[in-house]
C-alpha cells in the first residue's frame, strides 16, 4: 500500500506544478487580447494561449482529484485528456512554425527591414509572409475588422504631441506604429507637428508615385494609414513575432507536458502492479487460512 500511496503522491506532485503553470498560460492569453498593440485584432495568438491554460487547468485538476481520491476512472480520463493536449501541442508548434518560416531577409524585433532613407524606419513587405498569414490581414472581411480595431483601440494615439517628434522621424516604433501611424519613409512626407504630415511641395498627385501607400495616408486620425499596404504588412508582421513566439512557448510546454505524462503513466502503471499484488496476497492468505 506504501507503493499505490506513493504512486498516488507523484500524480499529485507532477499536476499541481501543471495547475501552477496553467495560471500564467491564461493570464498571458487574456493579456495578448486586451494589449493595444494591433496584433491581438485577430486573436489568432491570444485564443490558443487561453485554450492552452484552459486546458492545463481541466486536466491537472482531474489528474489531482482522481489521485486524491484514488479514482481510476479519472486518472485514466486525465492521461487520456494529457494524450490528446500533447498531440495538439505538437501539430500547433509544427503548424506555427511553418506559417512563420516565410520571412526573406531583414530581421530584428519589429521583423522590418531598414530603409537607406529613414534611419531606423522599418519597411514590412507583405511579399516576406506566409500566405496563410497574409490571407488572415489581407481579405477584405478581415482587414475590415482589423482596421477598425486599430481605430478603435488608438494604437497611434501615443505618438501624438510635438514631443514624439523623434519617435515618427528616427524610429523606435513597434511594427504597428511603424507601419500604419506615418506615412512611408520612401515617400518623403515633412512632420508638420501634433502627428500630422505634409506632402512633398509640388506633388499635385501623390496616387502617381512609385509606392501607392503614398496617395492612401490621411492626417485624419481615423484613417492614416490604415489602408496601406505597409500597415497591413505590419500587422502580419506583430502576427508572425508573437506566432514565433508562441511557437517556443509551445514546445517548452510539450518537453514539459511529456514528462508529466510519462511520470503519470509510470505512477499509474505501478499503482495498478501493486494493487493487483496486495489484493493477490491477501486472497493467498484468507484461502490458505481456510
Amino acid at each position: 500500500m506504501a507503493a499505490i500511496r506513493m504512486s498516488n503522491n507523484v500524480i499529485i506532485a507532477a499536476n499541481l506544478v501543471t495547475l501552477l503553470l496553467s495560471v500564467p498560460v491564461l493570464i498571458a492569453g487574456v493579456w495578448l487580447r486586451s494589449r493595444a498593440d494591433g496584433a491581438e485584432c485577430d486573436r489568432l495568438v491570444s485564443t490558443p494561449a487561453i485554450a492552452l491554460g484552459a486546458a492545463l487547468m481541466a486536466t491537472s485538476l482531474a489528474g489531482l482529484v482522481g489521485a486524491c481520491c484514488r479514482a481510476t476512472w479519472l486518472i485514466w480520463l486525465h492521461l487520456l485528456a494529457m494524450l490528446a493536449l500533447l498531440v495538439a501541442l505538437l501539430c500547433f508548434a509544427a503548424f506555427a512554425f511553418v506559417v512563420t518560416s516565410g520571412r526573406r531577409g531583414g530581421g530584428g524585433a519589429g521583423e522590418g527591414e531598414d530603409t537607406s532613407s529613414g534611419a531606423g524606419i522599418r519597411v514590412y513587405r507583405l511579399g516576406d509572409y506566409s500566405t496563410w498569414l497574409r490571407r488572415r490581414v489581407e481579405g477584405d472581411k478581415n482587414w475590415a475588422r482589423i482596421r477598425s480595431c486599430l481605430a478603435d483601440a488608438g494604437v497611434c494615439k501615443r505618438l501624438k504631441g510635438d514631443n514624439k517628434k523623434a519617435q515618427l522621424v528616427a524610429g523606435g516604433m513597434s511594427p504597428v506604429e511603424s507601419g500604419c501611424c506615418r506615412p512611408p519613409a520612401s515617400c518623403n512626407f515633412t512632420y508638420a507637428g501634433v502627428g500630422e504630415w505634409a506632402r512633398p511641395a509640388g506633388r499635385v498627385a501623390p496616387s502617381a508615385s512609385a509606392d501607392p501607400d503614398c496617395g492612401k495616408w490621411d492626417n485624419d486620425e481615423d484613417k492614416l494609414c490604415y489602408g496601406c499596404q505597409s500597415c497591413k504588412a505590419a500587422v502580419v508582421g506583430a502576427l508572425r513575432r508573437d506566432w514565433r513566439r508562441a511557437a517556443i512557448v509551445g514546445v517548452v510546454f510539450l518537453a514539459f507536458i511529456l514528462v508529466v505524462y510519462s511520470v503519470g503513466c509510470c505512477a499509474f502503471r505501478n499503482s495498478r502492479r501493486d494493487n493487483y499484488a496486495y489484493h493477490s496476497s491477501r486472497g493467498w492468505k484468507r484461502s490458505g487460512d481456510a
